[in-house]
């Protein structure tokens, strides 16, 4: 009795052991994945990896990971001249592949949401242009023009939508002309554009868009995702 006693406790102290390494192990794996994770033809702010699953060892033992959270802070790209920032983006990355002697990474699919914060997106505009929630799934633009030596300021409800899977579009939905002729036309100038969205991890793709009070929500989705190199 005395002896399985004893035996019991050697199993629940190397339990204990097992599983302070393995904890020890992730925290480890997540800081190395945080340094190394890359988006390509972009600059990013911090990085914040999360590995689900126990045990960590054995998964690493078989070169793949159940679940791998990403939290990405500032993501800059530049698309025709412009320069876009991603504010926020979060990721949960399934069936991870370890490759390149685990200096790699590869999702076998991924889930996640991006989001443009106003700021940013009125910086991605044109020229004294600015952007903010217009409640109701609408943005207010808001842009001033000159006409006949004049400057007019109008803000504009409008509807933003995805074009081809990586472009911003945000449109008017209508411009009080007020019978002044060409007004229109001058002001969808300023507050129509469209911006593309670069900058994301190879493999995400975009979904949808919605505006939100914090900013433009956009969901992503992708199949094979690089996560590391």
């Amino acid at each position: 009795m005395r002896a399985l006693r004893i035996l019991l406790v050697i199993v629940v102290v190397l339990a204990g052991v097992f599983i302070a390494v393995d904890r020890a192990a992730v925290y480890f794996a997540e800081s190395e994945v945080a340094d190394r994770v890359r988006v390509s033809g972009a600059e990013i702010g911090s990085t914040d990896v999360d590995i689900k699953g126990f045990p960590f060892l054995t998964q690493v033992a078989g070169s793949e990971l159940d679940e791998v959270d990403v939290k990405i802070t500032g993501v800059e790209t530049s698309a025709n001249g412009r320069t876009l920032r991603i504010s926020r983006m979060n990721a949960e990355l399934h069936q991870v592949r370890l490759t390149d002697g685990f200096s790699g990474a590869t999702a076998a699919r991924a889930t996640g949401t991006a989001v443009i914060s106003y700021a940013d997106l009125t910086k991605a505009a044109s020229a004294d242009v600015a952007v903010e929630y217009g409640g109701k799934g609408k943005v207010k633009v808001t842009g001033a023009v000159d006409i006949l030596g004049r400057t007019i300021s109008r803000s504009v409800l409008s509807t933003v939508s995805l074009v081809d899977g990586h472009t911003v579009r945000v449109r008017a939905d209508e411009v009080p002309g007020e019978g002044i002729p060409g007004l229109e036309g001058l002001v969808r100038k300023k507050t129509d554009f469209e911006r593309e969205v670069g900058g994301l991890p190879n493999g995400l793709k975009l979904e949808k868009i919605q505006p939100t009070a914090a900013g433009l929500e956009i969901s992503v989705t992708g199949t094979d995702v690089s996560l590391a190199s």
